[in-house]
């Protein structure tokens, strides 16, 4: 708990109880008490609200545990599943103004390729 074993935690309940006295010593157990049934009250207004805020346990546990997945059937279900059909949005129509463009391009990036190696660290791992 607080790096405290039961041993050392009954030896500093019999010093607190010498040093309280006999006669302060019930009223001290009553605050005691009271303490506890107020944080006991606490801890289950907040777990009454949590859980209602949450609402009700709806997630199935079972179904999402990691230890119940099997890879084969996540690959086998996701290959037999039919891809929705594709429909383009518009017809293609080539255009021979833009193949022209396209082919410039290509060529201008060929040219702006780099041939010099890429830099080696030799401390690297």
């Amino acid at each position: 708990m607080f790096g405290i074993n039961g041993g050392e935690l009954l030896v500093l309940l019999l010093v607190a109880a010498v040093v309280v006295g006999p006669e302060r010593l019930p009223t001290y157990a009553e605050q005691l008490a009271g303490w506890v049934r107020r944080l006991r009250d606490l801890a289950r207004d907040a777990r009454e609200r949590v859980g209602a805020e949450l609402g009700e346990d709806s997630v199935d546990w079972e179904a999402l545990d990691p230890r119940r997945y099997d890879p084969r059937r996540i690959v086998r279900d996701a290959l037999l599943d039919e891809p929705p059909p594709r429909t383009p949005s518009r017809p293609a129509v080539p255009r021979p103004g833009r193949a022209r463009s396209a082919a410039a391009a290509g060529t201008s990036a060929a040219a702006a390729v780099v041939t010099t190696p890429a830099p080696f660290d030799d401390e690297a791992t």
